[in-house]
């Protein structure tokens, strides 16, 4: 299709050809004001809508099992053995011998709590409508802030409680016994900054052999899962062995542990936001646990969920209301844990 000559540019001035007398024509304002509109118009237009920046990682450190309902609380039962003069020389019988010692078991239930997660979005009807109209949706936007909120919550409620509810989590459990790592460093420093790879190593395998010995060394409750502050891990996973080597200090240590050299399984070491600081006089801490649900997890009794949404004409918007039902941290084995603080 050919183009027409639509008008005249002259002098800051647009006429249209042949308009009649008493026409509408552009002067200097109109100008301005269409300048705006032609930098609207060229304007390349970014879609990439860039949300805050954060990180939440309690999926890959603790086992969730979904499902269960809306509870108050969750019950797990234990039991203990024990035998009449204990299972050394107490079971061993002499000809004539006319009695037996008396195995017997105690079971006891331990409850965990359950807490429901409740949160609402607001969309006014105006700015949907708006919304539409640029082709985004800001119902959208506001459910991926939903699910934001939700996973923040989820990663404080497995790192280390609500103080006003009275729970703690994988780092702060006062049932978890608590060390200080060896003072071996450069100037008998406890931080890993200051030790060499053979040393951060050592440190490493103590804290396993601690926690499994805990648990009388029983195979199934060796730690396979250790936590520790960015900072350190940073340091380990990329400082060399030696300057001539290419083996990082965390490929070291993965490849030197006693869990991968007894029982030729593969040791976890990855970093935790929430370990800076979270140790004795505000020092770096180092967690180690055998992450499986026998020995720990927790309860999505009920996923996010979106719970009801209705229209309200005095607020002119809609409102979404989500719920969740969660339980704490439950941690069945204290004594499989370890907290080594001073790295």
């Amino acid at each position: 299709m050919p183009f027409v000559n639509a008008g005249n540019f002259d002098a800051g001035v647009i006429t249209r050809a042949g308009a009649p007398s008493g026409a509408m024509t552009l002067d200097a304002a109109g100008i301005a004001s269409g300048g705006a509109f032609l930098i609207s118009e060229l304007e390349k237009k970014d879609t990439l809508i860039r949300e805050p920046l954060d990180s939440f990682t309690y999926p890959r450190d603790i086992v969730i099992e979904v499902g269960g309902g809306w509870v108050d609380f969750i019950s797990a039962q234990g039991v203990s053995y024990g035998v009449t003069g204990g299972s050394g020389e107490s079971p061993i019988q002499a000809g004539g011998s006319n009695g037996l010692p008396v195995v017997q078991a105690s079971v006891d239930k331990g409850t965990f709590k359950a807490h429901t997660f409740g949160a609402a979005l607001r969309v006014k009807w105006v700015d949907m409508q708006k919304s539409n109209f640029v082709g985004r949706s800001l119902e959208q936007l506001l459910t991926d802030g939903m699910r934001r909120t939700y996973d923040k919550h989820m990663d404080q409620n497995v790192y280390v409680g609500f103080t006003n509810f009275g729970t703690t989590g994988l780092i702060n459990d006062a049932n978890v016994t608590a060390t200080t790592a060896a003072a071996t460093g450069t100037g008998s420093s406890t931080e890993w900054a200051d030790k060499t790879p053979e040393q951060i190593l050592q440190d490493v395998n103590d804290a396993l052999t601690a926690a499994w010995a805990a648990a009388e060394y029983d195979e199934s409750a060796i730690p396979n899962h250790v936590i520790i502050p960015y900072s350190c891990f940073t340091r380990v996973a990329t400082t060399k062995v030696t300057e001539l080597a290419e083996k990082t200090i965390l490929k070291y240590i993965l490849e030197n542990n006693i869990l991968t050299l007894t029982k030729g399984k593969e040791l976890f070491i990855g970093g935790c936001k929430w370990l800076d600081g979270a140790g004795a006089g505000s020092t770096n801490r180092m967690v180690v646990y055998n992450n499986d649900k026998r020995f720990v997890k927790m309860d999505e009794l009920v996923p996010l969920t979106r719970a009801m949404t209705q229209p309200n004409a005095t607020s002119f918007c809609y409102d979404t209301a989500y719920a969740a039902n969660l339980s704490e941290v439950q941690i069945f084995y204290p004594q499989t844990f370890l907290y080594v603080d001073g790295i």
